[in-house]
């Protein structure tokens, strides 16, 4: 880890907007998204959602928020003899500045070479380097050995802090991964309730599973396609159910099952005999955002239905939560496209015109490529067929 790094990451948390953080750090957007992604992989946990136009910190971030406000001020203290500000933070690594301790606590770079493991040019060349880096010289060197400058024995605490601050983020992550190695995680697309066919189907997957592999515990967590997408790379997630029928090449997967779709709706807006088109203009729509697979298929179907002139009049209303869409179907005249075989388990289910066999709500389970992945992937498809075998029915979501 790099001081650059925490620096950017603070100003992203700070301000939660990628481009703002660019604008207060004077660096290219693309060199903070790609300092919040370094960040998350080293310490294996996702510290940012999206909220409309806003990066929200996670909780896991709002806890560390302390120690990256802590880095910072250290980092600010460290750059001002040479009069650096926080617009031009260098890149270095915070194992640099703990060899810098190192030689002086030894008061030798030959000491230091001993004690850390390599070799004494090499030592010599990276705390040169360092010093470049800052804009002043650490250590003044003599024949009975080093010894440190003004600045860098004022340099010492603020390399002590932010090696502590960098131990603590790096031993947490290290401590939850401890706690949760022996876990599988599977993250999947938002269920419509609990009667619903993926419901069902992950309730038997969590039972069998635990009965089967009792030392290895199985963890469920739901959201949307595109957040699943970004777990699974972040590997947050070590597969997922995702509801697409296409997946990213840079992973492996089956399609578990395919089940057709619906627009839903009060009775009474079926029975009046008006054309389709003027049903779906006159009345709200209710549909998940566009991270997830089911309002994908639900656009493809309205703009193949709908004229350009009719579109701009349609009603939409994103809501990312399945029972809520369906509250708004059942008691507040909104229409939905939603799986027809789950809507028809819905107690007072609504009524449903069955849409062309072409829209489909696919069931992907998708995993990274690697032998251990393919066969817990495997282990999962194999519980899943064999809850659609004994139910004698598709698995439908």
């Amino acid at each position: 880890m790099d001081i650059a790094t925490l620096t950017l990451v603070h100003a992203v948390l700070t301000e939660r907007g990628i481009r703002r953080a660019a604008k207060v750090t004077g660096r290219p957007p693309a060199s903070v998204s790609a300092a919040l992604k370094r960040m998350e992989a080293a310490i294996a946990v996702p510290l940012v959602r999206r909220e409309g136009g806003n990066l929200v910190p996670t909780l896991e971030a709002q806890r560390r928020l302390a120690d990256l406000t802590a880095a910072r001020a250290a980092i600010s203290d460290l750059l001002a003899p040479a009069e650096k500000t926080l617009e031009t933070v260098p890149a270095i690594s915070i194992s640099a500045l703990e060899r810098f301790l190192a030689i002086a606590h030894c008061g030798s770079v030959r000491a230091a070479a001993r004690q850390i493991g390599v070799g004494q040019p090499q030592l010599t060349r990276q705390i040169a380097d360092l010093e470049k880096a800052l804009g002043y010289a650490l250590l003044t060197r003599s024949a009975a050995g080093v010894v440190c400058t003004a600045e860098g024995l004022a340099a010492m605490p603020l390399a002590e802090t932010l090696s502590e601050i960098w131990a603590q983020l790096s031993r947490a992550s290290a401590d939850r991964f401890r706690r949760s190695a022996a876990t599988w995680r599977l993250g999947s697309v938002m269920p419509l309730g609990p009667e619903s066919e993926i419901a069902r189907m992950l309730a038997t997957l969590t039972a069998r599973w635990h009965r089967a592999r009792p030392r290895q515990p199985l963890f469920l967590s739901s959201t949307t396609a595109d957040e699943l997408i970004a777990g699974l790379k972040s590997r947050r997630f070590d597969a997922v159910l995702l509801d697409v029928a296409d997946f990213p090449a840079e992973f492996e997967g089956h399609l578990v099952s395919q089940g057709p779709l619906a627009l839903a709706g009060q009775p009474e807006l079926f029975a009046t005999g008006k054309p389709l088109n003027d049903i779906l203009t006159t009345h709200p729509i209710a549909v998940p955002s566009l991270r997830s697979g089911l309002r994908q298929q639900a656009t493809r179907f309205l703009e193949n239905t709908l004229s350009e002139t009719e579109r701009p009049r349609l009603t939409i209303a994103e809501v990312d939560s399945i029972p809520v869409i369906i509250n708004l179907v059942l008691n507040h005249g909104y229409l939905s496209v939603l799986p027809q075989s789950s809507l028809s388990r819905v107690r007072n289910a609504p009524a449903m015109i069955r849409l062309d066999e072409s829209y489909a709500q696919s069931l992907s389970l998708v995993w990274p490529k690697n032998a251990l992945s393919r066969q817990l992937g495997e282990a999962m498809l194999e519980m899943m067929r064999a809850e659609s075998l004994s139910s004698h029915e598709p698995i439908n979501i």
